[in-house]
């Protein structure tokens, strides 16, 4: 699914705005270290007429000039910092600032789009301002155990161990997660703070509702017009960090959507690539309303939390109500 041009340049135009916006605080900075640390703009100047006079020791031929020159801006380097520490600053404050040192800002690495790239393309492909927005609230700095008691708050804790386990094995370790019981006990609040945890260090995510994505699909198998759209847009699905399907059995089921749901497993299990899954469905259900082949790929290559518990959604609502009354 490729960007239009207009999507294109609007990601270029924004490292263009990350560069000129770091590049002017940086421009802050020295004018604030040149006016705060004696002689350090002095230094600062220096190492250009030192580069020139070595410069000229290379043109005649002198062959260890070069090692000397090296050893000479290493010194310098050193007395700098040496002079920002012992004025109260960070040795490396007067560093190059990047949103994303990975890539240094440009976006690519080694002629590669950057992840941090790639999530701006999968934000705008798939609007991902809900889920965005639905990050601000839903995350583990609002984890809370107050709702559960007796073999639920069990159930809930063991959930969160594995949630956490999950991420932090994320980068070395292949596993998918399904989040099942009734509604409303903090299946999709775990998937969006795992969501929101890999996010922040450079993953790219694809969230989807269940209906949401099966009407994505739906848009794009029937196209045929437009093959290159379709392609693109599966090679995304198949290829991001993790996928997250909420809500799994609220769409309409049928033929195509068995076929789509157990393709897209499939592609991913085979390219190692990690899906979460959170249903309302029993895996009694699940395995009733799927095929054999899907409830197998479940069960035999996912992590299964089973969660219970009265519906939170409710409980703070009636909460949120009472305190007004």
């Amino acid at each position: 699914m490729p960007l239009t041009n207009s999507q294109y340049e609007s990601i270029l135009r924004n490292y263009e705005e990350r560069q000129t916006k770091n590049r002017h605080l940086l421009d802050a900075r020295i004018n604030q270290v040149y006016k705060q640390v004696d002689g350090y703009q002095a230094l600062d100047s220096s190492v250009a007429s030192v580069s020139v006079e070595y410069g000229r020791r290379m043109l005649t031929g002198d062959e260890d000039v070069l090692p000397a020159l090296k050893a000479k801006l290493r010194e310098m380097s050193e007395k700098k910092k040496q002079l920002l520490v012992s004025a109260g600053f960070p040795a490396d404050y007067l560093e190059p600032i990047y949103d994303c040192a990975d890539c240094k800002d440009t976006g690519y690495i080694n002629g590669e789009k950057c992840h941090c790239f790639k999530q701006q393309m999968i934000s705008i492909l798939y609007e991902q301002s809900n889920i965005h927005e639905m990050l601000k609230t839903e995350n583990f700095s609002n984890l809370s155990y107050e709702y559960y008691s007796g073999e639920d708050l069990n159930s809930f804790n063991r959930a969160v161990d594995v949630s956490k386990s999950f991420i932090q094995s994320f980068d070395k370790d292949y596993d998918n997660l399904l989040f099942f019981g009734t509604v409303g006990c903090g299946k999709s609040f775990l998937s969006s703070c795992i969501a929101k945890e890999l996010i922040e260090t450079g993953h790219s995510i694809i969230y989807f509702s269940s209906i949401g994505l099966f009407e994505f699909l739906s848009r794009y198998s029937f196209d045929y017009k437009n093959k290159e759209n379709l392609y693109n847009a599966f090679e995304d699905l198949y290829n991001c960090d993790l996928v997250i399907i909420d809500d799994l059995g609220t769409e309409v089921t049928n033929s195509f959507v068995t076929s789509q749901l157990f393709s897209c497993l499939n592609e991913r299990h085979i390219r190692k690539k990690s899906t979460i899954i959170s249903t309302n469905l029993s895996l009694e259900e699940l395995r009733d309303r799927y095929s054999d082949r899907i409830f197998s790929r479940i069960t035999s290559n996912y992590t299964v939390c089973r969660l219970s518990g009265p519906d939170i959604r409710l409980k703070k609502l009636f909460k949120t109500t009472n305190n007004t009354l």
